[in-house]
């Protein structure tokens, strides 16, 4: 879609922006939204050395012309519309880059307005990208604040890039609303700028061929979406409102050859146990647990479609697969995991189902399905998934800036965690290393529930590394 305003002609007046309603995904998201936990998507780039930001800001806003779908902002309309509209704009209303001053908490500011200022759907465009220049080490390991954000993972004495910024080097925060985009669309759109910026070709790499043997087919005691699953039990909440962040980097997984299971596999695995046992620690009473599990068919090259394109899916898992196992029970628990994930991609479905889609056809008034929308996701609460795992995999894009700055060597992404999940995980992997960001409710976890989990989620990992 790059229908834009277009200039009149002499004597004519300016014809109107062009106007599209809310796809699926994103009415639902319109009608949830709770200025507690705003609705963002924040993306973090570690750059090793230094970016000038006159480039930068010509770099991005030539970006953001060549993919018009992302200049967008809410059209206003009456309380009896019958649908949200987005209203394309030939420009940006706002200045989208800013440059924040250096300092020792600068990091750590960045992440806290990731997730508690969301770029506002009345602007267009409605995301923001923030640059924070090198100063040295920044956070040490257990950094916190007043809004839960915190860096964690490797030591500092192991160099992790969350823990230290390069003195010449840069972090971008690419902070979303998630109501109108998703994490990989505007990467898509940062990889463009980088091309821009640096001159350097940034075309995404082709995805790896797997070779796999065949799985073994799914036990048949695979828990029904019918009963509601496990909660992530309640930790230490915190008074304050918000989410909390701990982003972690990690070694990747080690993956036999010709496995039938793939990396994301076993970070689904990791998840479901890491789940498991924090709720055996809490005292729950076990439960199946269901993963939901974006899955994202879209082109990585400059065709792809602007805006929220995944579709989700429900990974189940039951008591006694992630009971007190073995080494030797690791194998089988990844076959089957393999094969229900497989299925679950090869279905054809709407992104959030069957349901949403006829929950958000026009056919009453926006705003009496709003309030609909808002009671039956109530009334739905017990039946949510678990948590969510998002696994970007290796980003596909080199994100190289050019000569001075450099290419990406870190990067980490981070989805909202609101009640009743209250607990997301999502991953990436660059340079050869798995980027982790935890991402909490501050009225389920604290900071240092965040901190535990990381250990377990590190511990399991490991545990995944089967022998041939």
């Amino acid at each position: 879609m790059t229908a834009l305003q277009q200039p009149a002609r002499a004597g004519e007046p300016l014809r109107p922006p062009a106007r599209i309603p809310f796809p699926v995904v994103d009415e639902v998201a319109r009608h949830c939204l709770q200025e507690e936990e705003p609705e963002t998507v924040h993306i973090e780039v570690h750059l090793p050395g230094p970016l000038d930001r006159v480039r930068l800001r010509t770099a991005f806003a030539e970006a953001l012309r060549r993919h018009p779908r992302v200049l967008m902002r809410e059209a206003p309309g009456r309380w009896y519309r019958r649908r949200y509209e987005w209203e394309l704009t030939a420009e940006p209303d706002v200045e989208v880059v800013r440059c924040a001053a250096p300092g020792r908490d600068a990091l750590r500011a960045a992440r806290t307005r990731a997730l508690t200022e969301a770029p506002p759907l009345s602007l267009s465009p409605p995301i923001r990208l923030e640059v924070v220049p090198g100063g040295g080490p920044v956070e040490g390991s257990e950094a916190t604040d007043a809004v839960g954000v915190a860096t964690g993972g490797r030591s500092a004495q192991e160099g992790s890039a969350a823990d230290t910024v390069p003195r010449q080097g840069t972090v971008l925060f690419l902070t979303i609303n998630h109501t109108a985009l998703d994490g990989p669309a505007c990467l898509r759109v940062l990889a463009t700028a980088a091309e821009l910026y640096g001159g350097r070709d940034n075309s995404p790499a082709a995805p790896p061929v797997r070779t796999t043997a065949e799985a073994p087919p799914p036990r048949e005691d695979t828990p029904s979406n019918w009963s509601p699953p496990a909660r992530v039990a309640q930790g230490t909440p915190e008074p304050s409102p918000g989410n909390g962040l701990l982003v972690a980097e990690l070694p990747l997984p080690h993956r036999p050859k010709g496995s039938p299971y793939t990396v994301n596999d076993q970070l689904m695995v990791t998840t479901a146990l890491t789940l498991a046992h924090w709720n055996r620690e809490h005292g729950a009473r076990p439960r199946p647990l269901r993963i939901t599990m974006p899955v994202d068919d879209r082109p990585r090259d400059a065709t792809m479609p602007i805006g929220n394109g995944t579709r989700l899916v429900e990974v189940p898992f039951t008591p006694a697969e992630l009971a007190a196992h073995t080494p030797a029970d690791m194998p089988a628990l990844l076959h089957r995991t393999a094969t229900r994930t497989r299925a679950l991609k090869s279905l054809p479905r709407p992104q959030l189902g069957h349901g949403a889609a006829l929950l958000t056809a026009p056919v009453a008034p926006v705003a009496w399905r709003a309030a609909a929308t808002r009671g039956l996701r109530r009334a739905a609460a017990p039946w949510t998934s678990t948590t969510l795992l998002s696994n970007i995999g290796r980003i596909p894009y080199p994100l190289d800036f050019g000569e001075d700055a450099g290419r990406a060597h870190a990067v980490w992404f981070s989805a909202p965690a609101r009640m009743p999940r209250g607990l997301t995980v999502t991953t990436a992997s660059t340079a050869g290393r798995l980027h982790l960001a935890l991402r909490w409710s501050r009225a389920l976890l604290s900071h240092g529930d965040g901190a535990h989990l990381r250990d377990l989620f590190e511990h399991y990992l490991h545990t995944t590394e089967v022998n041939p």
